[in-house]
């Protein structure tokens, strides 16, 4: 009905969210990348803070793939919100494709800003050869990033790849504060235990009271369950042709 939801648009992307009643939230992001650290994080975020959900992102340009959760269909990215914790979590559980990372970026910062968001997390993972479970993070300005500098390994000198560090350049454009959190995983399959880490850092940013340990003790599983996830995305997308109107570059 009128009046019940709100809406931003871009050309190929649109959020539609519930009524916003939160004064200025943090929003968490957590998409699909290395060691799916930023989708696991974010569910088990969702999950320990009851979250509501509250709305989704839609783009005829993402993987035709519906989510299920037992036995449901719902949205393959969604948004939650924590009245409690002043907290907006969006999730995805389809990876971000390159061509269509800018305006997701675009559409989600001008959304964030009309509900006049206070910071954002963003939150991917790290490839290296270590198994230490660091977490390494940056900032958009100096004030963010002494407020996490004793908790992570400061990313001194690098890349910020996919949907992350579009949405982090363009917080920094925005002048929006933002913090990314990069879990460090040694290996390619879904890593639960560099989400734990991450999420160990924002209980202490936060003051969040989020248990990791059954995150630990249902490892085995969510690794199993979200490999099979990345495994049909991967043949989705292998068998989707390339849209004219929408070129790739580089």
């Amino acid at each position: 009905m009128p009046g019940d939801e709100q809406s931003q648009f871009g050309d190929n992307v649109k959020i539609t969210t519930k009524p916003i009643s939160l004064e200025n939230p943090i929003i968490v992001e957590g998409f699909p990348g290395i060691g799916l650290v930023g989708n696991i994080a974010s569910q088990h975020l969702i999950d320990e803070l009851d979250m509501e959900y509250i709305g989704s992102m839609e783009s005829k340009y993402f993987p035709p793939i519906a989510v299920l959760f037992n036995g449901i269909i719902n949205m393959p990215v969604r948004i939650y919100e924590s009245k409690e914790y002043n907290i907006i979590t969006v999730i995805s559980d389809i990876p971000i494709h390159p061509t269509i990372s800018y305006e997701v970026s675009k559409v989600l910062m001008d959304w964030a800003q009309s509900i006049n968001v206070k910071e954002i997390v963003s939150i991917a993972g790290i490839a290296t050869m270590s198994s230490e479970e660091k977490v390494f993070g940056a900032a958009t300005n100096d004030d963010m990033l002494n407020r996490i500098k004793d908790h992570v390994e400061i990313f001194q000198v690098g890349t910020i790849s996919g949907i992350s560090g579009s949405v982090m350049t363009e917080c920094f454009m925005r002048n929006v504060p933002a913090i990314s959190m990069l879990g460090e995983t040694n290996s390619p399959n879904p890593d639960p235990r560099a989400a734990a880490s991450v999420i160990k850092v924002l209980n202490l940013i936060y003051d969040l009271p989020i248990d990791t340990d059954n995150l630990m003790e249902q490892a085995e599983q969510i690794e199993i369950e979200l490999q099979k996830l990345a495994e049909q995305v991967k043949t989705s997308e292998e068998g989707e042709q390339p849209r004219r109107e929408f070129p790739m570059y580089g």
